[in-house]
Parts: C-alpha cells; sequence; structure tokens
C-alpha cells in the first residue's frame, strides 16, 4: 500500500508517523516512510528551521518538486511506504497548495490519509513551532480546506482511496493507520456511541471505553470520540458563565511518547494549555457543522457501523439525537447496522427494522463476529 498522509501545520505528524511505523516493524510490516518537510530542508542549508514557509512561493514550490521527485524515485517498486506531507498551507502568502497533481500521480497512490485532530491542540503546537498568528478560527477553517484539498487528490487518483484519520489521544490510533496501510481488507468499523449525554457519568463512560478498545482491537476503526471539540465548547460555556477569560486543558501526548522523566526518574506530565475563552465560543458554530460534516463522511468510509446503547439511571436508554442520525445515515446508505442494545426497556422498530442485528452485550457482538469471520479479511462476496 503506498500512502500519502496530510493534515495541517501543527498535527504534529511526524512522530505520530514514525510511531506507526514502529508498530508495523514489531509486526514485521514494516513501510517505508519519507517526510517531505526533512526533505526539503536537506534541499535548502540555506533556511533555519521552522522558516521555510517564509520564502517566496517560487522557490518554495521548487524545493517541493524536488523532495517529491527523490521520493518518486527512491520508492519506486516498494510496495508499502507513507508519504508525511501537507495538501494546503494558510500562511503569509495567503492560502496555497502544497502538492502537484502530476507527481501525485507518479507516485501512484493507493491511499490517501487527512489527520485531524482536536483544534486547540493543534492551535498549541503550531504556535510553539511557528512565529504566526493564527486563531482558533483560522486553524478551524484550515483543517477543512486541507480534508478538500486531499479527498481533491484522491479524486484524481481513481483506484485511490481517502480517508478521514482521527490523531487521537490514545496510541492505539497508530495501530489503525498501520492497519489502513499494511493490512486495507480489514473491516473498517465506525463506534457510534453518546457523548454530551454521559460525561457526568463515570461508569457509563467506563463501559463505553470498553467497548471502543474492544472494538478498536479487531478492526480499523474511525472512532468519532478521539476529536472531543463539543466538550471544549461546553468548558467553554461553563467558564464564561462563571466570569472566567481562559480555561487549562490537559495536552495528550505525541506519537504515544511517554512523559519525560525527571532526574529522580519521576515522569512529568506535560503543562496544560491555556484557551481563550471568548475564541472558543466564536467557533462554536464551526465545531457543530464539522462534527455534523466529520461524523457523516466517518460513516461513508466504514464498512459497517456499531452503535453502543446504554441504560441511564432511571432506566432510559443512552440514545442520542447523534447516534439515531448516524444509526439512520448508516441503513440509508447500505452498510451494515449493529447495535449494542444494554438497557432493559426493549428497542423500538425504528432501531430493530434498521439493525443488522442487535446484540444484549458487547461480549455477544464480538462473539458473533468471529465466528461469522468479521474479525479477518474483508470477503466482498459474503462473510
Amino acid at each position: 500500500m503506498r500512502a500519502i498522509v496530510t493534515g495541517q501545520v501543527g498535527m504534529d505528524k511526524k512522530p505520530y508517523l514514525e510511531g506507526a511505523s514502529r508498530f508495523a516493524g514489531q509486526q514485521g510490516e514494516g513501510f517505508e516512510l519519507y517526510h517531505v518537510g526533512d526533505m526539503m530542508y536537506r534541499e535548502a542549508p540555506d533556511v533555519n528551521q521552522g522558516k521555510i514557509l517564509d520564502l517566496p512561493l517560487s522557490r518554495l514550490n521548487s524545493l517541493r518538486r524536488a523532495a517529491f521527485k527523490d521520493i518518486i524515485a527512491d520508492s519506486k517498486g516498494k510496495p508499502s511506504i507513507a508519504v508525511n506531507t501537507h495538501a494546503t498551507f494558510r500562511w503569509r502568502h495567503g492560502l496555497f497548495s502544497a502538492f502537484d497533481f502530476d507527481q501525485v500521480r507518479k507516485m501512484e497512490p493507493d491511499l490517501f490519509v487527512c489527520l485531524v485532530d482536536n483544534i486547540e491542540v493543534v492551535h498549541h503546537r503550531l504556535h510553539a513551532e511557528h512565529q504566526i498568528d493564527a486563531t482558533l478560527k483560522d486553524c478551524m477553517v484550515w483543517r477543512e480546506e486541507e480534508i478538500l484539498a486531499t479527498e481533491l487528490m484522491a479524486q484524481a487518483i481513481p483506484t485511490s482511496k481517502f480517508f478521514i484519520l482521527s490523531r487521537g489521544r490514545h496510541q492505539a490510533t497508530t495501530r489503525q493507520l498501520f492497519r489502513l496501510i499494511c493490512r486495507p481488507h480489514l473491516r473498517k468499523v465506525y463506534p457510534s456511541f453518546p457523548m454530551s449525554h454521559v460525561v457526568d457519568m463515570p461508569e457509563v463512560l467506563a463501559e463505553i471505553d470498553r467497548f471502543r478498545a474492544a472494538l478498536a482491537d479487531h478492526f480499523i476503526t474511525f472512532d468519532p470520540g478521539d476529536v472531543d471539540e463539543k466538550l471544549l465548547l461546553d468548558r467553554a460555556i461553563a467558564a464564561a458563565k462563571e466570569g472566567k477569560d481562559t480555561l487549562e486543558v490537559a495536552p495528550h501526548m505525541f506519537g504515544g511518547a511517554q512523559p519525560a522523566p525527571t532526574p529522580r526518574g519521576a515522569a512529568t506530565a506535560p503543562p496544560p494549555i491555556k484557551v481563550r475563552v471568548r475564541e472558543v465560543l466564536d467557533i462554536a458554530g464551526d465545531i457543530d457543522g464539522q462534527i455534523y460534516m466529520r461524523d457523516f463522511k466517518l460513516v461513508d468510509q466504514s464498512d459497517m457501523i456499531v452503535s453502543y446503547i446504554p441504560e441511564l439511571p432511571g432506566g432510559i436508554p443512552g440514545l442520542s439525537s447523534g447516534v439515531e442520525r448516524e444509526l439512520h445515515h448508516a441503513f440509508e446508505h447500505t452498510k451494515e447496522v449493529f447495535v449494542v442494545w444494554r438497557p432493559r426497556k426493549q428497542p423500538s422498530p425504528f432501531i430493530t427494522e434498521t439493525a443488522t442485528r442487535v446484540f444484549r452485550a458487547t461480549d455477544e457482538a464480538l462473539e458473533y463476529f468471529e465466528k461469522n469471520g468479521y474479525f479477518g479479511e474483508k470477503n466482498l462476496f459474503g462473510h
């Protein structure tokens, strides 16, 4: 599998991809990794680190073409590669593309993956690495542009596939990228579950996390919970009511890395990220709109949806409007629809008549999947 992996500046893709490459090597299925940015700097030893985007566009394009030319030549005949690059840049030059269709075609990619991450973390990394004044809104717009441009690149290669993948807080997400590149025929699953409704219910959250982890063990999963900006917005609204100007967010580690040890050997967590409440409130519409767009795209790029419906206090089914829409969307787009129904109250016909199968527990669903061959490579003509 020949993959091109994109993502806006601030994604910190390099350690993430290197983590996926190491994991692939541990499975005996390594892939060659090319970092376009590093190769451009090697072509331009006079350019200081972090300053390459300040170059005139003509030289920037020339350096990029030289890097892609080397990748095309070096990767010829190699079955599995991943190219770390960007689809767009939103910089002092304005918005401009970071690829040339002629070179993309010569690379003969099978797979395009656009990585996404929580926008406040992207914003923090961007300003830690570069001298630029970008708001959360700027980063939200850039993310949409990066997704669209990557998808357009994929459409120029009719034999290729395009996926959005959350970089996420968990090291397990590197495993999903490894599977996309090295085991692309594994079934692709969208785990569906309530989020905002259960945020203050630790026992229910623990149930859902076990469900998500079980699916991630066996499938390529596109987990909507790996980008949780709705929770960021809820926190900002609460902070605004309390008269606060900022709120603190715990950053997630990069590429599955562990906290740095202190001189005495104890691990220290990175300091929290400070986010302006006003900036978060300013992107409320963007957060909701992008969740709506992205989650449906994640369903569309999956083979099946597996939804977990917990029982809430009072015996109420934890069936949020978002989960209902995802289930209906998957059904209308001829996906396989599976539901793990935990409440004692029986599901309505709107669940039973649209679901391929309804289970009473996650273990029951896993047993069915194993018995029917879902854990192996996908068979397009049956199970």
